[in-house]
Order: structure tokens, then C-alpha cells, then sequence
């Protein structure tokens, strides 16, 4: 059974992609605990992400790494606050969120509704800094 990220991967779900390497996709969470959540996950379905070999969880890290610099130069904040939960869905995704405070990291709090223009703006955002 696919998970709802690799339906995402192959195209079969639309994203606001904010960038894909042959390993590795970049969006944003549609239901965002801060204004810019991003979600980067592995192309290879893999559920939990210390199971992923050593260069490619590397390799994750420095994809993600790359996206958090963008993200803090399209979305304002003291810090990109990265987050690796993994209940939610079986595939291995780290969850990159714009944060003042602590509390902006908080996954219980009320999520943010904004519009498809909203989205796709922010997606351009982000990208643009890449």
C-alpha cells in the first residue's frame, strides 16, 4: 500500500513543491503549524529514518539543510526548527518550521488555513532562495 507521500512522489497527489533532487523532495505541509512548514522527505520509501543507510540519511540532512537556509531567508524568524516525528505517516520525513519561540514548534496547536495563492506563494518563495 503507498503512502500518501510516495502518491505525492509519483505525482499522483499535487504538492507546492519547493524543491526535488533524483533523492529528494521538498513541500509544503498542507495543514502547517507555522507559516512556511516544510515537509522533506526520501524519494525511497523507507518508514523509519534511522533504517535509512548511513550516506543516504546523511544526504537527507544536507538536502534539508539546504531548504532551511531558503525557508529562514523567505519566511522571516529567529531559526528554522527541524522536527522528526514519523507516527503520522509511514514514510521517513523531517518537518522543517519557521520559528520566534518555542511554542511555534508545538504540533497540538491549532493549524493555519491559507489559501491556494497563499501556498504556491510561499512554495515561490522558498524556491527562489535555492
Amino acid at each position: 500500500m503507498s503512502t500518501i507521500f510516495a502518491r505525492i512522489i509519483n505525482g499522483e497527489i499535487p504538492c507546492y513543491k519547493v524543491a526535488e533532487t533524483d533523492e529528494f523532495l521538498a513541500f509544503l505541509d498542507v495543514s502547517p503549524v507555522a507559516k512556511g512548514h516544510t515537509l522533506v522527505i526520501p524519494k525511497k520509501e523507507t518508514d523509519y529514518i534511522f533504517d535509512m543507510e548511513d550516506k543516504e540519511l546523511a544526504d537527507f540532512h544536507l538536502f534539508a539543510k539546504k531548504i532551511a537556509k531558503a525557508l529562514k531567508q523567505a519566511v522571516p524568524c529567529r531559526k528554522v526548527g527541524m522536527a522528526v516525528v514519523g507516527l503520522e505517516v509511514p514514510h521517513a520525513h523531517i518537518h522543517l518550521i519557521p520559528m520566534n519561540h518555542i511554542g511555534d514548534m508545538n504540533f497540538t496547536s491549532e493549524r493555519l488555513k491559507l489559501s491556494p495563492e497563499d501556498f504556491a506563494g510561499i512554495a515561490g518563495s522558498i524556491s527562489s532562495f535555492l
